[in-house]
């Protein structure tokens, strides 16, 4: 049977206090509204896409033949995703695979799982390239300048963030799977009823003993260290930066 990969999302970088819209237009503004959405909704389907085009180079067709191999996101997010990005500003995307089709075995399933994060690593790349390139050649005008920098920032570090969180190794996140694919001591281990069972509560305590902010943090700081390679790379005066 296909195995869905799932994608959760994190809440936004506004926390909880209220409805996320409402945040982030009190902080942020209209602008910054658009490109979260964009940003999140354009990171699930790529992120899924990644995982599919994976899989059919492993030999499974399953995502073509259920027709997820689209950009569509109402494809890739299913209602419950969609009604928990509305309400909370967190979503999750599936793509339907198939191991038992991959022609590398546990190696394929490790292969097909990490795709999704490399996606997101080559995101924040292409954001942070986009960024600097933005500052050197973008008009200076405002509020038409901070805004396009302000929305390709968050890219970088929402891709980072992203990358990071679905790489812990607790199901269903795609790090189990990788664990699963290169460790074979891990596959009974993940395996186990009880595992599956207890392993959304696992993910619950990552919340509340903050370890999603230590991720942040994290994410935050690779970020300002992406961006300031990519200024010194492209050679960007000081007075240019932000």
């Amino acid at each position: 049977m296909p195995i869905p990969v799932n994608t959760p999302f994190v809440p936004t970088l506004w926390g909880m206090n209220g409805w996320w819209v409402s945040n982030v237009l009190e902080t942020q503004g209209w602008a910054a509204l658009l490109a979260w959405v964009v940003w999140v909704i354009g990171s699930i389907c790529l992120h899924e896409l990644g995982h599919g085009v994976a899989a059919i180079r492993e030999g499974d067709e399953t995502p073509r033949e259920s027709g997820h191999m689209t950009l569509n996101p109402l494809v890739h997010m299913p209602p419950m995703s969609l009604l928990f990005f509305a309400v909370i500003g967190f979503a999750w995307g599936l793509m339907p695979v198939n191991p038992s089709r991959f022609r590398s075995g546990w190696r394929g399933v490790a292969t097909v799982a990490f795709a999704g994060p490399l996606v997101n690593i080559v995101l924040a790349i292409v954001a942070t390239a986009l960024w600097y390139a933005w500052i050197w050649f973008g008009p200076r005008t405002e509020p038409l300048f901070g805004n396009l920098q302000h929305g390709l920032a968050m890219g970088i570090y929402l891709n980072v963030f992203l990358a990071m969180f679905n790489l812990i190794p607790i199901p269903p996140l795609d790090g189990s799977r990788v664990a699963m694919g290169l460790v074979p001591g891990t596959r009974r281990f993940y395996a186990d009823p009880r595992v599956q069972q207890y392993s959304f509560f696992a993910l619950l305590a990552v919340f509340l003993l903050g370890l999603d902010d230590v991720m942040s943090n994290a994410a935050s700081q690779v970020m300002f260290r992406m961006q300031a390679l990519a200024a010194q790379i492209a050679g960007i005066p000081a007075d240019l930066l932000p």
